[in-house]
C-alpha cells in the first residue's frame, strides 16, 4: 500500500485571510491565458481549454522540432535544403525562397520564425520528415508527449484556404508549448526577439509588434486566418519572473497586441515574485527503503519562484507530501513528492518535488532487512 509522509513547512507566517489580486483587464480575445513560466501557474484565463484553430501559432511546434533536430545533429544550420514545388507554392505569409534551389536551414529557420514564412515551414518539415504529412505525425506525437491533450496538427504552417476545425489547439496548450520551447531550446527562443532580417535582398520584419512596444518582450509568435482571427503568444521577462500570454481570436493586429501587453503588464503589476527555494536546495530528506543510502534529498531543478498577489508575500505557507514508501532504485529527477502552496487560506498550487540524486539498490542483506521493516509497517 502506498503511504504518504506529510511535512508542514512554515516558509513564511500563515495568514488568516486572503486578499484578492487586482482584477484582470478587459480582454477582447475569444480565448486567452496568462501563465507564470517558472511554475506553470495560471494567473488568469478565459476559455483557455476551448479548441480553436491556431493559424501560424502552429509554427511554434514546427520550431520546436527543428530545434530538436539541430540539437540531435540530424540537421545543422548549414545543411542545404532543396525547396520543393509544394513548399514554394504554399500560400499565405512567405519568406520568398526559390523553387528547386538549395536554401540553408539557417535561412529557412529565420524565414519561418521571424517572417512566419509558410513556404519555409513546409521546406523544413520536408527536410525532417520527408513529407509534410509525416512531419505532422511527428508534431502530434510530440504534443502527446508534452501532455497537450487538446491539440492536433495537420500541417507544419497552420495555413489552410478555409476553416479546418480538425487542426486545433487551445490557449492553455499553446502556453505550455511556448514554455517547453523556452525551457528546452533557449537559443532558438532568442531568435524570436529578432526584429528583422534580409534574405535574397528582401528585408523581412517580425510581425510581433510588441518587440517595438516593450523592451522586456522577447517573443514569441503571431498568427492570423479568417477562421482563427488574430492570435499572439507573447512572453516577457522582468527579473526574476517570466510570464507567457496567449490571446486567440481577436479582431485585429492592434487588438492582439493591446490584449497581450495589457495581460503582461497586469501580471507583473498585480503579482509579485516570491523565491521559496534555490536550484538544488533540499526541501527535505525523504526515507528510502532497499537502497545503498537510507534517504534522498528532494527539491527543484530550477530556482522555485512563485507569483502571489502583491502584498501577500508574507502570507505564503506550504505542505510537503512525500510518496512512501520510496523503494530503490530512485533516479535523480524522478518525482518523489508534491509541494502544495497556500496564500492565506486559499490553495495556490501543487508542484512536483524531485529526487536530487540517484539511490542504487542495496545488497542482499540490506534489501532483506528493509523488506522485513516494510512488512511490519
Amino acid at each position: 500500500m502506498i503511504r504518504f509522509f506529510v511535512l508542514l513547512l512554515a516558509l513564511l507566517p500563515m495568514a488568516a485571510s486572503y486578499a484578492q489580486p487586482i482584477p484582470p483587464p478587459s480582454i477582447s480575445a475569444r480565448a486567452w491565458i496568462l501563465m507564470d513560466y517558472a511554475t506553470g501557474q495560471v494567473l488568469a484565463s478565459h476559455e483557455a481549454d476551448t479548441r480553436m484553430e491556431p493559424a501560424s501559432l502552429t509554427k511554434v511546434m514546427t520550431t520546436y522540432l527543428v530545434a530538436e533536430a539541430l540539437a540531435q545533429k540530424t540537421l545543422t544550420l548549414q545543411t542545404p535544403v532543396k525547396v520543393s514545388e509544394r513548399a514554394w507554392r504554399t500560400l499565405g505569409s512567405r519568406s520568398f525562397i526559390p523553387v528547386d534551389k538549395s536554401v540553408s536551414v539557417d535561412d529557412l529557420f529565420k524565414g519561418m520564425v521571424i517572417q512566419s514564412g509558410n513556404d519555409a515551414s513546409v521546406a523544413l518539415a520536408e527536410a525532417i520528415g520527408g513529407t509534410e504529412e509525416v512531419f505532422a505525425g511527428m508534431m502530434n506525437r510530440t504534443a502527446e508527449r508534452m501532455g497537450l491533450k487538446d491539440t492536433h496538427f495537420l500541417n507544419a504552417s497552420g495555413y489552410f484556404e478555409g476553416a479546418t476545425p480538425s487542426h486545433y489547439s487551445t490557449a492553455r496548450d499553446m502556453a505550455h508549448l511556448a514554455a517547453a520551447l523556452i525551457r528546452d531550446h533557449p537559443e532558438t527562443h532568442a531568435l524570436h526577439a529578432t526584429k528583422e532580417y534580409t534574405y535574397n535582398g528582401i528585408r523581412q520584419h517580425n510581425r510581433n509588434r510588441l518587440l517595438w512596444a516593450d523592451p522586456t518582450v522577447d517573443g514569441l509568435k503571431t498568427g492570423h486566418s479568417n477562421a482563427a482571427g488574430y492570435c499572439l503568444i507573447a512572453t516577457a521577462k522582468r527579473s526574476p519572473r517570466r510570464l507567457i500570454s496567449v490571446v486567440l481570436g481577436t479582431e485585429s493586429d492592434a487588438a492582439r497586441a493591446r490584449d497581450s501587453l495589457n495581460l503582461l503588464n497586469w501580471g507583473f503589476t498585480a503579482f509579485e515574485a516570491v523565491k521559496l527555494y534555490d536550484k538544488g536546495q533540499a526541501v527535505s530528506q525523504f526515507k528510502v527503503f532497499k537502497g545503498n543510502q537510507n534517504q534522498v534529498g528532494a527539491g527543484f531543478t530550477e530556482d522555485f519562484v512563485v507569483s502571489v498577489p502583491r502584498g501577500m508575500a508574507q502570507k505564503v505557507s506550504a505542505k510537503l507530501v512525500s510518496r512512501q514508501p520510496l523503494i530503490a532504485p530512485v533516479a535523480a529527477g524522478s518525482v518523489v513528492g508534491t509541494l502544495t502552496l497556500s496564500v492565506g487560506d486559499q490553495a495556490w498550487g501543487e508542484y512536483p518535488v524531485v529526487a536530487q540524486s540517484d539511490v542504487a539498490v542495496a545488497g542482499f542483506f540490506g534489501r532483506a532487512w528493509d523488506s522485513l521493516r516494510l512488512y511490519f509497517q
